[in-house]
């Protein structure tokens, strides 16, 4: 035979080999066989490497181990390449942007975030990926398995650095340290992303608009609304939502799941940034300052939407109409008074609402209720606004001032009713 002869063919495609055992091993891509088993759980392998690796994942082996450091692996490709972070080694750079990349994978799965490849295609749903590992932690999605289990408590998780990070838990160990702020972190990519706070940078730019983003993901997410997409779908009901996490917080109300309960009241919520916001309202917390006026707000979302106030932003358009809102919900609400739609209806009477609030507020009026009582008198109110007017009658407080004269009023109302005196 001669050097470099591929005389074995395969019988499902058209690659060919110079050597038997290479054909045999090709041909289990096709047949699915995987004749590496581990008796210590129900993994198994195409290759014996493979299958040696894994093995050690139970013993804790790692064989192969640095001279510069203390770090070991349990192959030798995975030492080559921890090796070059000591070297600073990056001998595979893009021509089509500064990036380097410490090996020729790493550079290859770059090339394809500029050509927008995803070659590997999920057989199960329409999810397509750039690197064939990415495609084997997504498939874990669909069979529910979860590989990586924690010694220390019950938690399992489909990628190994989840398991990583969620040891560190137990551990507190938080070894990314920031240069700015006394900030520290249990990995590097949640450091880099704090760091973008400090700096002001936001490197993901939107085409379409001005908007920028820090985190890649809130660029993902803010695209959507220029492509209208909604990719994430309800099962239940027509609901879809641009990002996963809201389709997955969208569910709970149909199963009706509040495992986040509050220790001081009776409150539950589906999600823990809820109950954290939620505490505040016990503790009177409000973190967020503004850095402009004197206002300070228990939510970073709130304090968001408060600086529109000073900037005078309304990104939330109607299409209907030429009305512009600094909060979507606002949005929402002001078009249902294009539709006519009330959905939230009252069970005692006829009325019908656009807000849910307003439903709860209009239901105090069936049942009595007062829910916001004053600590000096004795009364009590249907709405927390009003209870915070009337404690202005004890305090004596005049928040709202007239510009064009030194008259303060009490209420919000009363300013506007002075106001017209000037305007006669």
């Amino acid at each position: 035979m001669d050097a470099g002869e591929k005389s074995f063919h395969c019988d499902f495609c058209d690659a060919d080999f110079s050597r038997k055992g290479n054909l045999n091993r090709h041909k289990l891509i096709h047949t699915g066989e995987k004749p590496f088993k581990c008796n210590l759980c129900d993994t198994a392998f195409r290759e014996k490497h493979h299958f040696k690796s894994h093995m050690m994942t139970h013993t804790g082996e790692k064989p192969f181990q640095c001279n510069l450091c203390n770090a070991a692996y349990t192959t030798k490709a995975g030492l080559e390449y921890h090796v070059t972070t000591h070297k600073g080694e990056k001998p595979f750079h893009c021509d089509l942007c500064d990036s380097a990349f410490r090996n020729k994978s790493g550079f290859n799965s770059h090339m394809r975030t500029h050509t927008e490849e995803k070659q590997f295609k999920c057989d199960l749903c329409d999810a397509a990926f750039r690197n064939k590992s990415d495609i084997n932690i997504h498939m874990r999605t669909h069979t529910g398995e979860k590989p990586f289990k924690c010694d220390l408590c019950d938690a399992a998780f489909a990628r190994k650095a989840n398991l990583e990070d969620h040891v560190m838990t137990h551990t507190g160990e938080k070894p990314f340290q920031c240069d700015f702020c006394d900030g520290a972190f249990s990995r590097k990519g949640n450091l880099n992303r704090h760091k973008l706070i400090h700096t002001g940078e936001k490197p993901f730019k939107c085409n379409l608009c001005d908007a920028a983003f820090r985190g890649k993901h809130r660029f993902k997410s803010h695209m959507t609304t220029h492509t209208g997409k909604k990719p994430f779908q309800c099962n239940l009901c027509n609901a879809a939502y641009t990002t996963k996490t809201g389709l997955e917080y969208h569910v709970t109300t149909h199963k009706g799941e509040r495992p986040f309960h509050c220790d001081l009241c009776d409150a539950a919520f589906r999600n823990k940034s809820d109950i954290n916001s939620h505490m505040r309202t016990h503790t009177e917390e409000r973190p967020f300052h503004c850095d402009l006026c004197d206002a300070a707000f228990r939510n970073k979302s709130d304090i968001n939407i408060h600086m529109r106030t000073h900037t005078g932003e309304r990104p939330h358009k109607c299409d209907l109409c030429d009305a512009a809102f600094a909060r979507k919900t606002s949005l929402e609400h002001h078009v249902m008074t294009h539709t006519g739609e009330k959905p939230f209806q009252c069970d005692f009477c006829d009325a019908a609402f656009i807000r849910k609030c307003d439903l709860n507020y209009h239901m105090r009026t069936h049942t009595g209720e007062k829910p916001f009582q004053c600590d000096l008198c004795a009364a009590a109110f249907v709405r927390r606004q009003q209870l915070k007017n009337h404690m202005r009658t004890h305090t004596g407080e005049k928040p709202f001032q007239c510009d064009i004269c030194i008259t303060a009023f009490s209420h919000k109302s009363s300013l506007d009713r002075h106001l017209n005196i000037h305007t006669r």
